[in-house]
């Protein structure tokens, strides 16, 4: 398996699967989303607004795939990442107490279950939720580098062979490229 850490633009990413860091209601207006929506086509928003249609709001951890339009992938995968506890409460004790990091892991193995069903060998993901969501990097970094790991753990013969955490800005690069370092021994 290959694993690598990139600064680059998802939405022109040359694999089988992006992955979009989605809201409950699959509302692609504005960051990634939005950039998805943007250069993929509507068609990616009307899929979406189908999906919410048939099931409701989704939950967080929830992963549903829609085509991908004009972009170079074959599917987008739509993750719907947790809010992180403080733009819940104000309420220090609560920090990373509300299942947030076992929902963020939810995002990455639902995604790699689905990438397994329709036979796909690979993917990239985002820093879900380290955005406007507010999960803090370093601790997105370390949730999302486990949760492949523990996937491809108990998946040894997955056909996932190519795993991507690709971000365009530096800050959110830089975070992950030290976690991975860290981990890897790089």
């Amino acid at each position: 398996q290959i694993l690598q850490v990139r600064k680059g633009d998802m939405t022109k990413e040359n694999v089988d699967v992006i992955v979009n860091a989605a809201n409950s209601h699959l509302q692609h207006a504005s960051g990634l989303a939005g950039a998805i929506v943007k250069n993929g086509g509507y068609s990616i928003q009307r899929e979406s607004d189908d999906i919410v249609d048939a099931r409701g709001r989704l939950k967080e951890g929830d992963v549903v795939s829609t085509g991908a339009g004009k972009l170079p992938c074959k599917y987008v995968f739509h993750a719907v990442g947790p809010m992180w506890s403080s733009r819940k409460s104000d309420d220090p004790a609560t920090l990373g107490q509300e299942e947030e990091d076992i929902e963020l892991a939810a995002c990455i193995t639902n995604s790699l279950k689905l990438a397994e069903e329709k036979q796909l060998s690979s993917i990239s993901f985002p820093a879900i939720s380290s955005g406007i969501f507010g999960y803090p990097k370093p601790r997105c970094a370390i949730v999302l580098f486990q949760s492949v790991l523990d996937w491809l753990k108990g998946n040894p013969d997955s056909c996932v062979k190519e795993i991507r955490f690709t971000n365009f800005d530096n800050q959110t690069v830089d975070v992950f490229s030290a976690e991975f370092d860290k981990l890897f021994g790089n």
